[in-house]
């Protein structure tokens, strides 16, 4: 990346929000660049750099083999902040204790502010006293470093934040980036001011340096563009189009038999409209033969990735097309890549279907453009709008490449938590501390989530009251902190779902051999659409984000569970639980019961991002 004077270095350490960090800055008005965490203080000083961002990431300080700056870096006299491992490297540079924290936060806290008129919390813009702050930490500074002081903590973190104010060295377990930290992007402003930056930065400048980059790198060639419709794809498809002309790129959705009802028809009526030329390959009886069998998340997901190169293939061979005058094009954007751990210090989360090792290979190989890869879904979104895209497009929910697949969960048995009589004798305690009267049942299955910037693969919990609350956002708030103390407290536990069909807590629940087929596929796309038909152009579902409908093979009464997971984002790097009104959810539940027999018990994820992912595989 080129560099300009007066920037804010990120250094990456592998961070799933590192990026975000950049993104925020620009935002702001000021340049950033990313480097690597091996970046020395003579190379930094070389890129014009006069503040410095230690991004948060999945290593332990205290760890033998663990990531470290130049130390150098501490002593170049600018403004450096830590974020999260960044804060827990600076107190251990400084002589400061970090350890394993008695109580990991995953989610939101409340930041208490103890020092208000430090520059980090007061220079340009006041933050309130107390606030609400995004935490993914499962470590802690425990003992303060030379020359800091405490400048906020939290209810679990009593040195939530901190500061050297001689050398201008701030360090934050928190992650103001996020969305959901209240005030997280004053605090970056704070620091910004810090440094003395000012620049300007927008996505109109984007569009235009990446209009020049598509025609450079596309130099004598065309385009194959692998199209979902939805957003990103959507968007992808109008910069290509605008950079090469509509000759020189070739629009290719692949049916793969794992879309939502109707999905394919949809979406080639919405791109006709918005004037693309679409080509629909139908590919359903491959996919789903190779996911015969397939039962673990990452298989599933590589084996998706790996066959729509194949059925891209097929169709260039078919039509003749030459490979040395084409490229392929994804609407990949960066949540797909740091949560695939796609770049240098990440963990792997899940490995998204466009970032299967053999697009790696071709990325390496210059075989790939991505032209907006390195934003945000509120940014491609934005970027779309300038573009001339309808709302139709922009404003739909966000929907996995893999479609279905990584919402049908399959399973081969059950797998029983070895510990489950302890688990839940701790998760009645915490129950009794909330004032909570109901059962609970741990699930027999695990989902993916995501704390500390690690993969985690855990059982959920199903809470069932004898008397189903409304799920208002008061009552989700409430029942949320219920949810937060358990995924915090326990280890064994990353979700929490509460039932919401009104049956008691069964005695048993089952787990079949349930494998990626027509049949199941079919009852959960039966289940999304009305979920999507009731919640279609209501005002008051709005700030509905997104809206995965997931099936999962636990049987009560020989029959599988619907789980609804309405939740609220800006960019799918945080995400909350979205509540819905009343008559929403009932009719809902009243419709599967009565339009989907296959389904016995309908539960209600309460689990935010993080301690869990958006999707549950």
């Amino acid at each position: 990346m080129n560099t300009l004077p007066q920037s804010i270095a990120i250094i990456d350490f592998g961070s799933q929000s590192m990026h975000l960090l950049a993104n925020k800055i620009r935002n702001l008005g000021a340049h950033s660049i990313i480097v690597n965490s091996d970046i020395t203080a003579s190379e930094l000083r070389e890129k014009g750099v006069v503040g410095v961002i230690i991004s948060g990431g999945p290593d332990s300080v205290y760890w033998e083999n663990s990531l470290s700056v130049d130390t150098q870096i501490f002593e170049m006299g600018i403004p450096i902040l830590g974020v999260c491992y960044g804060h827990n490297l600076i107190a251990d540079y400084f002589g400061g204790t970090v350890e394993p924290a008695k109580v990991g936060e995953y989610g939101k806290v409340t930041l208490n502010i103890t020092v208000p008129n430090t520059k980090l919390f007061s220079i340009k813009k006041t933050i309130p006293k107390h606030s609400i702050a995004w935490m993914t930490h499962g470590d802690e500074v425990s003992k303060l470093p030379n020359g800091f002081e405490v400048i906020a903590s939290t209810k679990d973190c009593k040195i939530a934040a901190m500061q050297n104010a001689e050398k201008n060295i701030y360090g934050v377990q928190f992650h103001p980036e996020l969305s959901h930290s209240e005030f997280g992007v004053d605090m970056l402003e704070n620091f910004v001011e810090i440094c003395g930056v000012s620049g300007e930065w927008s996505l109109h400048d984007f569009i235009d340096e990446e209009v020049k980059k598509i025609q450079k790198q596309c130099e004598g060639k065309k385009v194959f563009l692998l199209v979902s419709g939805g957003v990103d794809s959507s968007v992808c498809f109008a910069l290509l189009t605008k950079a090469l002309g509509k000759e020189r790129v070739f629009g290719c959705l692949v049916d793969h038999g794992m879309m939502r009802l109707h999905e394919a028809e949809e979406v080639k009526k919405m791109l006709s409209d918005a004037g693309f030329d679409l080509h629909v390959e139908e590919a359903s009886e491959k996919f789903l033969g190779n996911l015969k069998g397939v039962y673990d998340p990452e298989k599933k997901r590589n084996s998706i990735g790996n066959d729509f190169l194949a059925v891209q293939s097929e169709v260039a061979e078919r039509m003749n097309l030459n490979p040395d005058e084409w490229v392929l094009g994804q609407g990949t954007i960066y949540p797909d890549t740091i949560e695939s751990g796609a770049t240098k210090n990440s963990d792997k989360i899940k490995t998204h279907h466009n970032r299967v090792e053999r697009i790696q290979v071709m990325i390496e190989k210059g075989l790939i453009i991505e032209p907006i890869v390195d934003l945000y879904k509120d940014e491609v979104r934005v970027v779309g709008k300038l573009l001339g895209l309808s709302d139709e497009l922009l404003l739909r929910h966000p929907f996995p490449g893999p479609g279905l697949g990584v919402r049908v969960l399959c399973t081969q048995k059950a797998d029983i938590l070895e510990n489950i009589h302890e688990v839940e004798k701790a998760i009645y305690t915490i129950q009794e501390q909330f004032d909570y009267n109901g059962d609970i049942k741990i699930l027999p299955i695990k989902s993916v989530g995501v704390e500390g910037d690690k993969r985690s693969y855990k059982h959920p919990v199903v809470l069932y009251f004898h008397a189903v609350p409304e799920l208002t956002a008061e009552s989700i708030e409430k029942i949320g902190e219920f949810a937060n103390s358990i995924v915090n407290s326990i280890s064994e536990i990353n979700r929490v779902l509460i039932s919401v069909s009104g049956e008691p807590c069964p005695d048993e629940v089952e787990v079949k051999d349930a494998q990626m087929t027509r049949e199941r596929i079919a009852i959960l796309q039966r289940c999304d659409a009305i979920v999507r038909e009731v919640i279609f152009g209501r005002d008051d579902c709005a700030h509905i984000w997104q809206f995965p409908v997931v099936l999962a093979p636990v049987l009560v009464h020989g029959k599988e569970a619907i789980i609804l997971r309405p939740i609220e984002s800006e960019n799918a790097m945080t995400a909350v639980v979205a509540p819905l009104p009343k008559d929403v959810l009932n009719t809902i539940i009243e419709r599967i019961q009565r339009e989907v027999p296959e389904i016995s018990s309908i539960f209600y994820d309460l689990t935010g991002k993080p301690p869990g992912t958006i999707e549950w595989e």
